[in-house]
Parts: C-alpha cells; structure tokens; sequence
C-alpha cells in the first residue's frame, strides 16, 4: 500500500518504517533460512525476485508492510538502516467483499530478538494503525501448527481460535474489535509516536528525542 509509504510508528522497544528497497538485501538473507520458511509458509525467491515482491507489497493495495527496526540501535546514527532490522509486519486485506477484514503476520526474523516481547509491541502497534487508517475491525492470524509461541502471543492479545486446518497444517485465530477492546487499545498505545519517515531519516538522534 502507498498509504504508509512515508510513514514511521515509533513505540517503546522498537520503530516501524516502509519496506523499502535498501531493506531487499537483508529481507532476501533472512528468507534463506528454512526455519523462517516453514513458520512463514514461504518458499525460496531469488534475490530478484525479492525485489519484485517489495514492489508489490508498496504498489498493491490489500497489503500493508512495516520493517521492524532495534529501536535503540536504529537511535545510533553511525549505524545504516539495514544494521537495525529485526523484522517485518504485514496486514493483507483478504476479503475484497468486507474490507474491514484483515489477515495480520509478524515475523521476528533476528533469533535473539525473541522473547523480549517485540511480536506483542509489533503486533498492537499494527492493529491500532490498521483501526485508525485502514478501517479494519476484524483481524484474523494463521499459524502454523507448530508455533506454539505465537499462537500463545495471539491468544495473550485475545484473539480466539476458530478453525484448524489439518492440511495446511494451520490454525486461524480471529478477533473481532468492539468498542471497549478498540479504546484499551487506542489508549494503552497512546505514546507510540507516527511521525514523517523522509523527515525522521535525514536526523534520527534529534528526531528521537523529541
């Protein structure tokens, strides 16, 4: 989507900006790995085709991308952009029938960025964008059987299971946004800051300590 093309959210441990093409590189490395293949039901591109596919996630319209970024490391100015990636978030509007619908998918790509609870932050700082600018009221999260640790994350965040598909071998949870739930949430990520991406890059420490 080019609605977020010059968007960054910026929460408590981490920064989320456009997938862009200096972003491709590191993305490509990451989708090498087997392990992420299989939690991310991906197969192999090459590094071309990789960057067809950023072009598409940015120009399509049912698709919403962020790349995650090391807040902290993302703070230090010596280090490029790429040095910070962690991970990305993704909504894909499934349904072109209800398009309050959305399909939502974090990867913590980086090993030693797991458990410090970066997939929650990631996951509320998504839904409250996709709330507030992409009118979605009900998301929906398929997992791999497997994943045992995102689909505790997702339950966590009080999404329910509602099928399994023994197939695919992959379970659908979903959430349906009330009133109560939407304000909780609105309020409880009231200090994520969304600020202008070209304007946040050009001088990171300054922006940062605003």
């Amino acid at each position: 989507m080019k609605i977020n093309e010059n968007t960054l959210l910026e929460g408590l441990q981490v920064v989320l900006v456009p997938y862009n093409k200096q972003h491709v590189p590191r993305y490509h490395e990451w989708m090498k790995s087997p392990e992420l293949q299989l939690l991310t039901a991906s197969e192999p591109l090459t590094l071309e085709q990789e960057y067809d596919m950023q072009q598409s996630w940015r120009d399509d319209d049912d698709k919403c991308t962020f790349i995650i970024l090391d807040k902290q490391r993302w703070m230090d100015s010596s280090l490029e952009e790429e040095q910070c990636m962690v991970g990305d978030v993704n909504i894909f509007l499934t349904d072109p029938a209800d398009p309050s619908l959305a399909e939502l998918e974090v990867m913590i790509a980086e090993p030693r960025y797991r458990g410090k609870g970066i997939g929650k932050e990631v996951t509320r700082m998504m839904m409250s964008y996709a709330l507030t600018h992409l009118g979605i009221g009900r998301f929906q999260a398929k997992i791999g059987l497997d994943n045992q640790v995102s689909i505790g994350m997702f339950k966590k965040l009080l999404f329910e299971e509602v099928s399994v598909c023994q197939v695919f071998k992959e379970v659908t949870l979903e959430l349906t946004v009330d009133k109560c739930i939407r304000m909780k949430l609105l309020d409880d990520l009231a200090h994520v800051k969304e600020k202008d991406y070209r304007q946040s890059c050009s001088n990171r420490h300054e922006v940062c300590s605003q």
